[in-house]
């Protein structure tokens, strides 16, 4: 089945064409930058321009950074505040008339790779963490999702983790990736110590670039980066879509 899958990023809305039972792109990725601030209308008018570039008018999922609940943002912490409670379903559905299903981009991107890369057929506790603007979860059990985890949130350093170890804060600070590497290490220790799982899987836009940092990671848990890379929140967006909508 052909599936649009989008996933929308705080720096970038990304989107292409998906087989969802081969699991991959079937169109070149398109993307645009994530307007500023990102409050709704603006965000659904670049979604909007997405379905427009692939002139598209099927089904189509979008990975959201936000907690979502039957189609409802119910947290905002890399976007505007103003998505809080907003029905982001309807509000892209009317104005792409696709229908549509939303859910959390980090949910998006661990079903993608529980389905067609590192996590699939791994039983147990698997922890998929998208590591960009901030940092996202999805949380797998014998690859059923548990939705909305947000384990980018609990505190760690006297902040929040993401802005203590997101790759935003690399970038800003100007870190090495040894530093930047001990920082991640001590997130995953921490969120180790929380769920033990059986593997974590490394994905956003840092999965490209993993051996630069890989060495400063010690825990328990066997660790790999996202097969998929950054194609990973497309194609599971576009896989739930299909499960949910049809």
């Amino acid at each position: 089945m052909k599936v649009l899958g989008i996933d929308i990023g705080g720096s970038g809305v990304k989107g292409a064409i998906v087989d969802t039972e081969l699991g991959e792109l079937v169109s070149e990725r398109h993307r645009i930058p994530t307007p500023h601030p990102a409050k709704p209308e603006a965000v659904a008018k670049t979604v909007q321009k997405v379905v427009q570039h692939f002139k598209w008018e099927g089904i189509m999922g979008c990975g959201f950074p936000a907690v979502v609940q039957h189609g409802i943002a119910r947290t905002a912490s890399n976007i505007d505040k103003s998505w809080i409670d907003t029905n982001v379903e309807e509000l892209f559905s009317n104005l792409t008339k696709c229908k549509t299903h939303v859910l959390n981009d980090a949910d998006a991107a661990g079903i993608a790779e529980m389905r067609c890369g590192g996590g699939k057929n791994k039983s147990g506790v698997v922890v998929m963490i998208t590591v960009g603007t901030g940092i996202g979860s999805g949380l797998f059990m014998d690859g059923m999702l548990y939705p909305n985890t947000e384990f980018g949130q609990f505190l760690l350093e006297g902040d929040i983790a993401e802005k203590y170890a997101a790759d935003s804060v690399r970038k800003e600070k100007d870190l090495s990736w040894k530093k930047w590497g001990k920082r991640l290490n001590k997130y995953l220790n921490h969120l180790e110590m929380l769920v033990w799982p059986d593997l974590i899987i490394v994905g956003g836009g840092v999965s490209k670039k993993f051996e630069k940092f890989s060495k400063y990671l010690h825990i328990n848990a066997e660790i790999q980066p996202a097969q998929l890379k950054n194609e990973a929140g497309i194609i599971g967006a576009a896989i739930a879509a299909s499960e949910a909508l049809t």
